[in-house]
């Protein structure tokens, strides 16, 4: 029976949704799985699926199977150093480091043997893997992608002021937030050629960190639009692909593909877990050794510096 030792360095809302969507990955390939934590400050209770949390860097031992960064984005560089004897190989949740830190993470030297995944798990929905199944690249004339939506609804109870998100310094701004569309867009159809941005903040939300930012990208053949924004009122998350016969909308919040030439709908039964699960499997299939190694680690870098406007990083 194969089995898996963790640990989780820092226990927020994703990292919950990670524990146990990994125990039940887990269970389902007949692995056995212990979960551990670290946390920066003592806090009372005990968080479900874990067995020993740590608050002292020194008292983490050195043997486990797989760390999973899913601390503030502003400590990732810093997490994966300070860890990088204590495990094999590393989860790290999106985006891999701040943008103050691109030339710092270029310069991380990676062992050989160790799997270095940054979390992407928009390619894992049913929608992007219909378009990257179905749709030949070269059909693709123009894609405009977009996702709105309304900051001080993303986290029901906490008040929007006080998240990262809000914060230029720990790593906030549309830009950064809202990495998952770069990072489909390089998944689907690869790198562009050039690159236009447009970023700042022109909302009345009480942030100081960039509330829009849109994108016009070239490559060979292709035209690509791209807007992020943190005020839309009404969430939107979709893609549209214009080709020589059909114009295609990917729709997904409502995980549902629609034809509009020739009135087709194509609806998903999914929920968030369901991808996000998908890509853990993925992920595992990288530490087993079933699937060839990928350089996840790279594109996140490459990924973050096209946020930024930059082609060639």
């Amino acid at each position: 029976m194969k089995s898996l030792k963790v640990c989780f360095v820092g226990i927020g809302s994703i990292a919950k949704r990670h524990i146990a969507n990994l125990r039940q990955v887990c269970s389902q390939r007949g692995i056995a799985v212990s979960i551990d934590a670290y946390r920066h400050f003592v806090s009372a209770g005990k968080v479900a699926g874990v067995e020993k949390v740590f608050y002292s860097i020194d008292d983490v031992p050195e043997n486990y199977d797989i760390i999973f960064i899913t601390n503030p984005t502003e400590l990732h560089l810093q997490t994966l150093q300070q860890f990088h004897k204590k495990g094999k190989h590393f989860f790290i949740e999106k985006p891999a480091v701040s943008v103050h830190q691109l030339e710092l993470a270029k310069s991380f030297e990676k062992r050989r043997n160790s799997v270095y995944y940054v979390a992407c798990p928009l390619r894992y929905n049913a929608v992007i893997q219909y378009i990257k199944k179905e749709i030949p690249v070269n059909a693709v004339l123009s894609v405009r992608s977009i996702s709105s939506s309304y900051l001080p609804d993303w986290r029901p109870g906490q008040d929007y002021r006080n998240t990262y998100s809000a914060r230029r310094k720990l790593g906030g701004g549309v830009s950064i937030d809202l990495i998952h569309e770069w990072d489909y867009l390089t998944y689907l159809f690869g790198w562009p050629k050039k690159i236009a941005c447009m970023m700042g903040k022109i909302s009345r939300l009480e942030i100081d960190s960039d509330d829009y930012a849109i994108y016009i990208a070239m490559y060979d053949g292709m035209v690509a639009e791209l807007h992020l924004d943190y005020f839309g009122r009404k969430s939107i998350r979709a893609i549209e692909l214009f080709t020589e016969t059909d114009t295609i909308v990917g729709d997904l919040i409502n995980h549902k593909i629609c034809s509009l030439r020739e009135k087709k709908d194509i609806l998903f039964e999914e929920k968030r877990d369901d991808y996000q699960r998908r890509e853990l499997e993925h992920f595992l299939d990288l530490v087993f050794g079933a699937e060839e190694p990928e350089d996840h680690y790279r594109h996140s870098i490459r990924v973050l510096g096209l946020t930024q406007g930059e082609c060639e990083i």
